[in-house]
């Protein structure tokens, strides 16, 4: 992976008035397109590998409290090191891709703006740029989509044509990211061959992924497990440590996720379910609501459709949800929680509700049939996901053509600084875990789905000063037909 003989040989004699190149090859939209994905906050440390000049750590600098310039052209570090000058909190390195000055997991996100191309090995040069990432970076790259030029690689050293963006997303994924998005920016990056007639002009790609957290899933699991416990120690009559037997009705605010200390209690939680709603729900679902809206109200369900409710607790929309199809119909409860899942069970079998089932498992890998349900169903869980764009994906699987989607969930209007996203109890709590909104939204596209449709409901609040808000989202998959 290291920079091959021809690629240094390239920069060393263009380092010199590479900016002047550069600006015929792409402008500082490039930049601005990888700047609006990177979701960057002020205390992030973040790296710039195949920095040459210096043109995405200018955009970088002025945004995070340090930025690593990497390349390996000792030429073109040194270009760097003058056109960046007036910035004091850039550091320059002289470094080979495949062996990256970092300790494993210390930076909040990696760039890479038109590098990848010039790799031998892109897969292991992503893998090396994901090792340097802490839990919860950020990766973003920006290339060439895959072209025919073949010019490129002889007169400007280009290891790749460009790239398929579904290959781009499997090293991404093989990588161990998740949340991916891989889309166009808009933008193209134009050549002229000085041997040939040809002239490329080439559209450019974005990629971004997000390295895993350690713990959330445990977190999350453990929380949800304690929650559905003590709630049956509370119905019981049983003294609990949790606190959870002073829980409000469920059709009052607060009842999503609420919990002692800690910065979740600036989100105010309210379902907004209507006293009929609730009232056509058993009894136990209805005392364990942890819901930021009303996805089953704003579905409106047909009589005989087939139902899924991802990450359904204790069965509050499951359960309406069963009202609305009827006898013909059919609702699939699908929860990570054993205990939640056997209490769902219970109250679904005292209700008599045969056309209900509560399935255990994951939301990234749902135990569901392809093209089997018409209608998700989703309140308040995406958000403890961590991969989901992974979610989107299966809920896209699963659905049939034209099938809704209908879900309520936590969002955020900016990024959250590092150490809240790191906070496993606030991941828990429905709120660590929230992507900004236009990120939650561009997964929902990558999936697949059309006529994506957003609005704010009553759940509302901020952490750390980033207003924070539940956003009930429908869209549909797409007909063949």
């Amino acid at each position: 992976m290291a920079m091959t003989s021809a690629a240094a040989d390239y920069f060393k004699g263009v380092a010199g008035r590479w900016d002047d190149l550069r600006a015929g090859y792409f402008t500082e939209a490039v930049r601005e397109a990888a700047l609006a994905k990177a979701y960057l906050h002020p205390e992030m440390v973040v790296a710039d590998v195949g920095a040459g000049a210096g043109f995405m750590t200018a955009g970088l600098a002025p945004l995070v409290k340090r930025v690593i310039a990497v390349d390996g052209s000792p030429a073109m570090i040194e270009a760097a090191r003058q056109a960046l000058s007036a910035f004091d909190n850039v550091r320059f390195e002289v470094a080979d891709g495949a062996m990256l000055p970092f300790a494993d997991g210390i930076l909040d996100a990696v760039f890479a703006n038109m590098y990848l191309h010039h790799c031998p090995d892109p897969k292991a040069a992503i893998a090396a740029m994901v090792r340097v990432l802490r839990p919860g970076g950020r990766l973003v790259i920006t290339d060439l989509d895959q072209h025919d030029h073949i010019w490129m690689r002889q007169e400007m050293a280009d290891e790749w044509l460009g790239f398929d963006r579904k290959q781009i997303k499997a090293w991404l994924r093989a990588a161990g990211l998740v949340n991916l998005i891989v889309d166009c920016t808009g933008q193209s990056c134009c050549a002229d061959s000085t041997t040939d007639v040809d002239r490329a002009e080439i559209s450019v790609f974005i990629a971004t992924g997000t390295r895993r957290m350690i713990g959330a899933r445990e977190a999350v699991r453990a929380n949800y497990g304690a929650l559905a416990a003590s709630a049956s120690c509370c119905e019981a009559g049983q003294e609990t440590r949790t606190g959870c037997c002073s829980a409000e009705p469920a059709a009052q605010p607060g009842a999503c996720c609420s919990s002692e200390g800690g910065a979740q209690e600036l989100v105010f939680f309210d379902a907004g379910y209507r006293p009929e709603q609730i009232a056509a729900v058993p009894a136990e679902a209805a005392a364990l609501s942890l819901g930021c809206g009303n996805p089953a109200a704003l579905a409106l369900l047909h009589p005989g459709e087939v139902v899924l409710d991802i990450g359904s607790g204790a069965g509050i929309d499951t359960f309406y949800a069963a009202r609305r199809v009827g006898a013909q119909g059919r609702v699939i409860g699908l929860d990570m929680t054993p205990e939640m899942v056997e209490r769902a069970r219970r109250a679904a079998a005292a209700a008599g509700l045969s056309q209900v089932e509560f399935r255990l498992g994951q939301a990234e890998d749902m135990p569901v049939e392809d093209n089997s349900v018409d209608v998700i169903l989703s309140n308040c869980v995406i958000n403890l996901v961590e991969d989901k764009g992974r979610v989107f994906e299966e809920a896209y699987r699963v659905l049939k053509e034209g099938g809704r989607l209908s879900i309520s969930d936590v969002v955020t209007a900016g990024p959250l600084p590092v150490g809240v996203r790191s906070d496993m109890a606030g991941w828990a709590g429905c709120v660590n875990g929230a992507l900004p909104e236009q990120e939650y939204l561009d997964l929902v596209r990558q999936a697949g789905f059309t006529e994506i449709v957003a609005q704010r409901t009553l759940s509302n609040g901020q952490i750390a000063g980033v207003p924070v808000y539940s956003l009930a989202v429908s869209a549909r998959k797409r007909s063949e037909s």
